[in-house]
């Protein structure tokens, strides 16, 4: 049976899909936004500081689920702009430590909201 993931600390779905949903022992975090949960707007700046919010969304609803980003085991990137990659990979790193997610990034026509990058992440418990 899967078990839904809420967590208020993170902005809430913008359409008929879950946060997360935990199944098997396993997180499956929907795609992160850069939403800032307590202003409902993107976090300012650029791609960097999106990508921090994106990021700072997906632990929150980790932890809600009982883990962590120390037990992601992959994540896919999505960006509206290849030419983001670098900036987006500085602010990554911060996140993760080794050994890193396996990981995936791909650049997209758009994305949710014309963010500029989007976060999705799957953890074990």
């Amino acid at each position: 049976m899967n078990k839904q993931i809420k967590k208020k600390k993170a902005p809430a779905a913008i359409g008929p899909y879950s946060q997360a949903v935990e199944a098997n022992g396993m997180v499956f975090a929907s795609g992160q936004l850069p939403i800032d949960p307590t202003t409902g707007a993107f976090a300012e700046g650029g791609v960097k500081e999106q990508t921090r919010q994106s990021l700072t969304n997906a632990k929150h609803i980790l932890e809600e689920a009982g883990t962590d980003l120390q037990h992601v085991v992959k994540t896919t990137v999505f960006l509206s702009d290849m030419a983001d990659f670098a900036a987006m990979n500085e602010v990554y790193a911060e996140f993760f430590s080794q050994p890193f997610p396996a990981r995936s990034a791909v650049a997209v026509k758009t994305l949710p909201k014309n963010a500029l990058v989007e976060v999705e992440c799957i953890a074990v418990k």
